[in-house]
């Protein structure tokens, strides 16, 4: 009852007629349910596909679309077998919430002319060309469309707050067309507009292939994969959390693909896994599988036995439906939470939102996750420093083992000649430049140097790349380097990397105290020769 008016209002948002939606939560929906590993989650045509499928359709045709779709669901296969699933919970909060947030905006300015009966020949896709249209338009209000939009707008938010229990969006909308049909209304209908709704599924069929299709629909497959795939397994995790169940993201992925395949032999939208009808179905009681594929063979049920009923639906009762999806979608909690969020992630926020609004969703998921992902590398690079400071020596004095070695880096600070370096902090990319400033900084010329690496949770190929250089730096200037209290997540790095230097000018240590207690022992034994060190701990 909750997926009827949706699957259909969305079609119709989408660009397309209202028997798509319907045969994509049939086939889709049953696929997923049957397939997938979110137990309780209900899949078909949802509101985050509504401006990419509209954007497709203009661009390829709605044959584009179909092959887009396939595309998309042999990428979400691939995403799943190679065990991705869970790269997907790495796209930052504040991209997601300002797509979909964008996306609800796009949306709702859609549904303005069926919601308000518009005489508008076209709308266009342009967000701001389309404002134009709508604002040039306003003259046609239609009142009889608008007294229905308004009126099921009402009767929608009314049974959410007072029997919240209650299928709203299909009571609402059936309400609107037994208004119509006694008052003798002149509105626009799912009849007039588009000859009414089949009775069967449509014979499958495989849409025209070449490769210069296929290159041609790439970017909205890619696209339509990615939405499918953050939207359900956010679905999933939802389903989890009300239900107590775990589902398995690859797994899931697998169901979401094997689903947006089959959909289009049938003429289907894309398809996901969709929140509020999953919601309702673990609040109906749902406990299996099964509850999921009972849910499409309904909607085959209703094409099949009542299918003449769905004409007399107003068009502007199911732009009313989707007017509270767009709301729904725009987390205005959210994203205002987000708005008092650090300068960082408000960034990352408006610019998606943005770009989603005025240009296009790919370029504002690109862009969005690139500028989050920037920006954290500035974030982790902010907190990993090279120290140069006296209170490292006493910050170790527990690493020795004792009292007279306790007592003799007591005695004495940091012997004359050598130059002591810690980095605090993941040793990546973001901050390898740190150790070369470190160096370059040096005003005068140590025999030893010691690096502490005891803080460096774990090291990556630019960082060994910098400590390669900065051993060859230390190397020139004819010195020591001694390498101290590296974890043995380092370590591996350093072996990985060759750079576990078999020459006599690298030594190393367990401790930054163990370090100093060589230095101190090879000074003042032999000052004038600097290769005499025995190593005290082979890495």
């Amino acid at each position: 009852m909750v997926a009827l008016p949706l699957a259909m209002a969305l079609a119709i948002a989408s660009g397309t007629t209202p028997d798509r939606g319907l045969f994509t939560a049939v086939i889709a929906g049953f696929l997923i349910s049957a397939l997938g590993r979110s137990r309780l989650q209900i899949g078909g045509p949802t509101g985050a596909f509504v401006v990419v499928v509209f954007a497709t359709i203009e661009r390829h045709g709605y044959d584009g679309l179909l092959l887009a779709t396939i595309l998309a669901g042999a990428m979400l296969v691939l995403l799943g077998l190679a065990r991705l699933g869970t790269i997907i919970k790495y796209i930052p909060y504040p991209v997601v919430t300002g797509f979909t947030s964008g996306i609800a905006v796009i949306i709702f300015t859609s549904q303005i002319k069926e919601f308000l009966g518009l005489e508008l020949d076209s709308v266009p896709a342009d967000f701001v060309a389309k404002i134009a249209a709508i604002g040039g338009a306003l003259p046609t209000l239609d009142p009889a469309s608008c007294g229905i939009g308004l009126g099921t707008l009402v009767l929608i938010l009314l049974l959410r707050r007072l029997r919240p229990q209650l299928p709203e969006f299909l009571i609402a909308v059936a309400v609107a067309s037994l208004v119509v049909w006694a008052s003798g209304l002149e509105v626009a209908t799912i009849g007039s507009r588009f000859g009414g709704i089949p009775r069967t599924l449509p014979a499958p069929s495989v849409p025209e292939i070449s490769l210069a299709r296929l290159q041609a629909v790439l970017p909205d497959a890619f696209t339509i994969a990615l939405l499918a795939a953050i939207e359900s397994l956010l679905s999933a995790v939802i389903a989890d959390g009300m239900a107590g169940t775990r589902h398995r993201s690859n797994c899931e992925l697998v169901a979401q693909g094997v689903a947006n395949i089959v959909s289009p032999l049938f003429g289907g939208l894309p398809a996901t896994g969709a929140i509020a009808r999953t919601a309702t179905n673990i609040r109906a009681g749902a406990r299996t599988p099964i509850a999921g594929m009972l849910h499409a063979l309904f909607l085959l049920l209703f094409m099949m036995l009542l299918a003449p009923l769905a004409n007399g639906f107003p068009l502007a009762s199911l732009a009313a439906v989707l007017v509270v999806v767009a709301w729904t979608m725009s987390e205005a909690e959210h994203f205002a939470y987000l708005l008092r969020a650090p300068r960082a992630d408000r960034l990352v926020l408006l610019l998606t939102f943005g770009l989603t609004v005025l240009v296009d969703i790919t370029v504002a998921v690109n862009v969005g996750v690139v500028l989050a992902a920037l920006l954290f590398m500035q974030r982790m690079s902010a907190i990993t420093e090279v120290q140069s400071h006296r209170h490292l020596i006493e910050e170790d004095l527990a690493d020795l083992p004792r009292t007279a070695d306790r007592q003799l880096t007591l005695g004495r600070d940091v012997p004359e000649g050598v130059a002591i370096y810690r980095i605090n902090g993941p040793f990546f990319f973001g901050a390898a430049w740190r150790l070369k400033d470190a160096l370059d900084r040096i005003g005068y010329a140590p025999h030893t140097f010691i690096l502490d690496l005891k803080a460096v949770p774990f090291i990556d190929a630019t960082g060994a790349h910098a400590l390669d250089q900065f051993i060859r730096d230390v190397r020139r200037r004819g010195a020591t380097l001694i390498l101290s209290a590296a974890r043995p997540e380092t370590r591996k790095a350093l072996r990985r990397g060759g750079l576990v230097p078999h020459d006599r000018s690298v030594r190393f240590a367990p401790s930054l105290a163990r370090a100093l207690a060589l230095v101190r022992g090879r000074v003042e034994s032999r000052p004038d020769v600097q290769s005499d060190a025995v190593p005290i701990w082979d890495p």
